[in-house]
C-alpha cells in the first residue's frame, strides 16, 4: 500500500483509539512540553533569555521570552513545531530499535529540564511531576508488554497532536490570521501570510508523520522476517541600544 496513504489511514486510526483509551488525554501535554521546549531551547540558541513556559490543561501552552528584535524572532517562531515534529520521528525511530527505555528517559530528561528551568505555572509543574512519576514506573516495570503497550500510546499521541496542532494553525491562519500563535508571529517578522506559515508546518509535520510511521511499520517487518526466518527477538533600547522585545510565543 501506498506510504502515504498507510500515513493518513494510521492517523486517523490513532486519532479515533486514542480519544477510546482511557488516561489518552493526560499525554496530550507531551507535544505541548516539546513544542514549547523547542521555543525555549531556540531562544538560548540566539542568545535570549526565558522567562518562563506555562502548559495547560487545555494542552495549550506558551512560552515567554526576551529575544533581540529582528532575524532572531524566525528561528524562535520556527522551532515549536518543527521540534514537535522531529520528537515524534524519534519516539518511533527508538521503537524501530528496540530502546523504549531510551526513549522514556529522554522524555523524562526533557520533563525535568522544563520543570527545573522554565515552568512556573501550577498546572504545568503538576503535570510535569506526575508524568515523569508515570514514565520512572513504566521504566522499572518488567512487564515487557505493558511497557511496550504504553510507549506506543505516547508516541502514537504525539504523532497525532504533532499532526492536528499545524493543520488546526492554518485553519487558524485563514480564519483569522492575527490570532494564529506563531504564524502570526512568523507573518509580522517576515511579511510571509500566516496561512502559508501554517501550511509549510502542516507539510513539516506530514513528512515527519511518513517517516515516524516508516520506522514503526519498518519494526513490524524486521520481527515478522526474524520469526520466518526462525529467530525472535515587547520593550526598545534608546539610541545606540539594540531593540529587545518581549515575545509570548504560543
Amino acid at each position: 500500500m501506498n506510504r502515504w496513504l498507510v500515513t493518513i489511514v494510521l492517523l486517523i486510526g490513532s486519532a479515533i483509539l486514542n480519544h477510546w483509551i482511557p488516561f489518552s488525554s493526560f499525554f496530550r501535554n507531551l507535544d505541548t512540553m516539546v513544542h514549547e521546549f523547542g521555543h525555549a531551547l531556540a531562544t538560548l540558541l540566539v542568545s535570549g533569555r526565558v522567562q518562563s513556559i506555562s502548559l495547560f490543561a487545555n494542552h495549550s501552552g506558551v512560552t515567554y521570552s526576551l529575544i533581540t528584535a529582528g532575524w532572531r524572532v524566525v528561528p524562535v517562531s520556527l522551532a515549536g513545531y518543527v521540534t514537535a515534529s522531529l520528537f515524534s520521528v524519534y519516539l518511533f525511530y527508538t521503537y524501530s530499535r528496540g530502546r523504549l527505555g531510551q526513549g522514556l528517559l529522554v522524555c523524562s530528561i526533557i520533563a525535568a529540564i522544563c520543570l527545573l528551568l522554565f515552568v512556573r505555572n501550577s498546572f504545568g509543574m503538576a503535570w510535569i511531576a506526575g508524568f515523569m512519576v508515570v514514565n520512572a514506573v513504566m521504566m522499572l516495570l518488567p512487564i515487557r508488554w505493558l511497557q511496550k503497550g504504553y510507549y506506543l500510546l505516547v508516541a502514537f499521541v504525539s504523532l497525532e497532536e504533532s499532526v492536528v496542532g499545524p493543520i488546526g494553525l492554518t485553519v487558524m491562519a485563514l480564519n483569522n490570521p492575527a490570532q494564529a500563535g506563531d504564524a502570526t508571529g512568523l507573518q509580522a517578522a517576515t511579511g510571509v501570510p500566516a496561512a502559508a506559515w501554517g501550511l509549510a508546518f502542516s507539510i513539516v509535520a506530514l513528512l515527519c508523520a511518513r517517516s515516524a510511521i516508516g520506522h514503526f511499520l519498518g519494526r513490524r517487518g524486521r520481527r515478522g522476517r526474524s520469526r520466518r526466518a526462525g529467530g525472535s527477538r515587547p520593550g526598545y533600547g534608546g539610541p545606540g541600544q539594540p531593540s529587545v522585545e518581549r515575545f509570548r510565543i504560543d
